[in-house]
């Protein structure tokens, strides 16, 4: 049965595992691994197609092992994948029918998307698939001023002669049935994305687009970026973290968090802006204080490899996850009335009835929390499960604190825990 647009508006998917699972791996990988100069450089450097074409010749990631991705990614504490199908530079990573531009059709020979999501499910992981609405590479791709390698050009009206920007919508609707149709259950639909006023809504013909998603797969859950006000499950900053809960009307709403491990998504050999360890793990405990989920990149290179510096970076969020993930799945942003210590991030698992304070800078034996006093029944650091006094201060201690009477007051280790992120775990009453 077809299902109608009012009905598509109106569905929702099925978020409730995601706000749970919190944390995912985002995956750029294409023929811009080859330039190893970040996935826009095609934009960047108004490479023509016959130029570009050098990386489509040459490319062969005789070292690709998805399992061994997939294994980097359950390791770091991962619970989803959402990998680029075909980003802005035209190029597929599955077996299409609909275009020659196609990795069966370079050196690499064969459709490299179905072994990826074989290996991350094997590994628990579930399904997400990124699409670009844009296209530099289609003929029907209409150029325009602002964003593709040829927006400089200055005989865009004879390039543009022939092209058909419905056409182009066609091409991407049938991908997306392709990609919807032939890959089993597909969690996450990640589009991207529009910039009108020069391609929007219009140009992708997004209310069928989007008609076609919820009538193949109901439960997917779909990102916000097809220039629409309905039909999107989750908010999708992008490269910065938000001060507090995403809303939309004054209301909360399901978000998450895209960010890199440095400035590209896609591999780039010289970029040199990589965040730390300490960075990383605590952006991804900021975001799951506010609510949200944390989508972190990481871009293969040409010969199909995680990036050393990648691995090494996943290496240390596992280590982490290993002993704190309780603090991360099934958390949400702490209640109101527990204001956040200095220095710290709190996360709230509702259904156990525990709060997790995360510090951020180990102070010196007293950690005071404001409003939980008579409310907690024990104490202890997550990290090896050793009890944290609660204590009373004495009298001619208290005279010299400005504290209130509902403070609760956590006698602490002078010496920071072997953990970059140390978490306190309260057993609430």
């Amino acid at each position: 049965m077809t299902l109608s647009l009012e009905d598509a508006r109106a569905m929702k998917g099925d978020t409730s595992w995601f706000t749970h699972d919190r944390f995912g791996m985002f995956i750029h990988w294409g023929l811009y691994a080859l330039g190893a100069r970040h996935e826009w450089l095609k934009h960047n450097e108004e490479i023509p197609d016959d130029v570009y074409q050098k990386y489509f010749k040459h490319f062969d990631p005789d070292l690709y092992d998805p399992d061994v991705w997939a294994a980097a990614a359950e390791g770091a504490g991962m619970k989803y994948f959402v990998i680029t199908t075909k980003h802005h530079e035209g190029f597929c990573l599955w077996d299409t029918a609909l275009t020659d531009y196609k990795a069966p059709n370079t050196p690499a020979g064969r459709d490299l998307l179905r072994p990826m999501v074989d290996a991350f499910r094997a590994h628990n992981l579930r399904t997400g698939l990124y699409h670009s609405l844009i296209d530099w590479h289609h003929p029907d791709f209409v150029v325009d001023p602002s964003i593709g390698p040829l927006r400089n050009t200055t005989n865009k009206d004879e390039l543009n002669a022939g092209r058909d920007q419905a056409r182009y919508a066609a091409y991407l609707h049938a991908q997306v049935r392709e990609l919807l149709t032939q890959y089993g259950k597909i969690d996450v639909m990640w589009f991207d994305f529009s910039y009108p006023p020069h391609k929007g809504h219009d140009d992708w013909q997004s209310d069928e687009l989007l008609r076609i998603v919820r009538e193949l797969q109901p439960h997917i859950i779909l990102d916000d970026r097809l220039d629409i006000p309905y039909g999107w499950d989750i908010k999708t900053p992008e490269q910065f973290q938000p001060r507090g809960w995403v809303q939309v009307d004054g209301k909360p709403v399901v978000w998450e968090a895209c960010q890199t491990f440095s400035g590209s998504w896609g591999y780039h050999r010289d970029e040199s802006s990589w965040k730390s360890h300490e960075q990383l793990i605590q952006m991804l405990i900021d975001t799951v204080s506010k609510g949200g989920n944390l989508l972190l990149n990481v871009g293969p290179t040409g010969r199909g490899e995680f990036d050393v510096r990648a691995l090494d970076r996943l290496h240390a969020m596992g280590a982490w996850m290993r002993r704190h993930n309780r603090s991360i799945y099934g958390c949400t942003a702490a209640p109101a009335d527990y204001p956040t210590p200095q220095d710290c991030r709190l996360t709230y698992n509702a259904e156990k009835k525990r709060l997790y304070v995360h510090v951020f800078a180990w102070p010196f034996v007293h950690l005071h929390l404001d409003g939980l006093a008579g409310k907690v029944e024990y104490a202890q650091l997550l990290n090896d499960a050793s009890e944290v006094k609660m204590v009373e201060l004495p009298a001619w201690q208290a005279t010299h604190e400005t504290q209130n009477a509902d403070t609760l007051v956590l006698e602490l280790p002078v010496q920071k825990p072997d953990a970059v992120v140390p978490v306190i775990e309260l057993f609430l009453k």
